[in-house]
């Protein structure tokens, strides 16, 4: 049972071997050789790019997208579209005002990307279920999404304007809720908050402004009987303790961090951690033999909680 394997995992249980998932994104396009821009806009070219790339990778679970935008174009952001990437945010509209000033809603199932994303999943779910593949649905976490809402100015008004940060970090962990409770109604096994930016930031900010605002998705995944992760890119050494205990069932870190550190720290809190085959240096550049690359980290990582994927 791939599938169970890859949950049990991700909740810090020993499998027999370390399950693999593929965060393969836009590479889904390129799989498929279509421009990214067209496929994130086509449910059923999305669904083809996911399950093609799950067969491809023989994948024990896989991101029906991961496209941290979603979230920042459903409450009234812009985009700017490319071929060959995700979208970026191209507005702000917290810049000099607060997400109650700017007159944000919260999304619905109608809003912005979302409709194509549920029907995305409804053509790819049977097709995964075929393959014992968990679906899984990836939302931007509360910083990140701030950063969308707000720009830069976010990292410096943590400690400038600690009240305006908090009100546009409380309505970005209110929109992670949501995008959680949408993922779970279209069937996701895994729910994953992904925050790559709150490596920027020291351990007690984390506190302040991530921890709090993740937790009304984490409620809504428990709530839901699915399993949760905690994304973050980087070198995140500072905050990995705060990571370890956001309430996750487990977390995922990018090839920056040390691999026996973070295995040993996710034993001591008792959560699952998944990475980090080197997606820059073994996989895109070949400086390193991924084939090596992958070894090192299936060692390092074990059969206890361990998911193998790129960092």
């Amino acid at each position: 049972m791939a599938k169970q394997m890859l949950i049990d995992a991700y909740r810090g249980k020993k499998t027999v071997k370390a399950p693999w998932v593929p965060y393969s994104g836009v590479h889904c396009a390129f799989l498929i050789n279509e421009p990214a821009d067209k496929m994130l806009k086509d449910p059923e070219l999305l669904a083809k790019g996911v399950v093609h790339t799950a067969k491809r990778y023989k994948a024990d679970g896989i991101p029906l997208l991961f496209d941290l935008s979603v979230e920042a174009n459903a409450v009234g952001c812009g985009l700017k579209w490319w071929p060959d990437n995700v979208p970026s945010v191209t507005d702000h509209p917290c810049s000099k005002k607060t997400p109650a000033e700017a007159g944000l809603q919260l999304p619905t199932k109608d809003s912005g990307r979302w409709p194509v994303i549920f029907e995305a999943a409804k053509i790819a779910k049977p097709q995964l279920e075929e393959l014992d593949c968990a679906l899984m649905g990836l939302f931007c976490g509360p910083l990140t999404l701030a950063s969308h809402l707000a720009g830069v100015r976010i990292f410096t008004d943590v400690y400038k304007h600690p009240d305006f940060a908090a009100e546009v970090c409380k309505f970005a962990g209110e929109v992670g809720a949501k995008s959680a409770e949408l993922y779970a109604e279209m069937g996701c096994d895994i729910i994953a908050n992904v925050d790559p930016v709150a490596s920027q930031i020291k351990a007690e900010t984390f506190r302040k402004f991530v921890t709090p605002n993740s937790q009304a998705a984490n409620k809504v995944i428990k709530d839901a009987g699915l399993t949760s992760s905690f994304f973050i890119c980087g070198d995140a050494t500072k905050v990995m303790e705060e990571v370890c205990k956001i309430g996750t069932h487990g977390f995922a870190i990018d090839e920056q961090m040390n691999m026996n550190f973070i295995r040993d720290l996710a034993l001591k809190h008792k959560v699952g951690f998944g990475g980090n085959l080197k997606l820059t240096l073994a996989l895109s550049l070949g400086l390193l033999s991924p084939r090596e690359d992958a070894i090192v980290s299936l060692a390092a990582g074990g059969q206890h909680g361990y998911t193998f994927a790129p960092g």
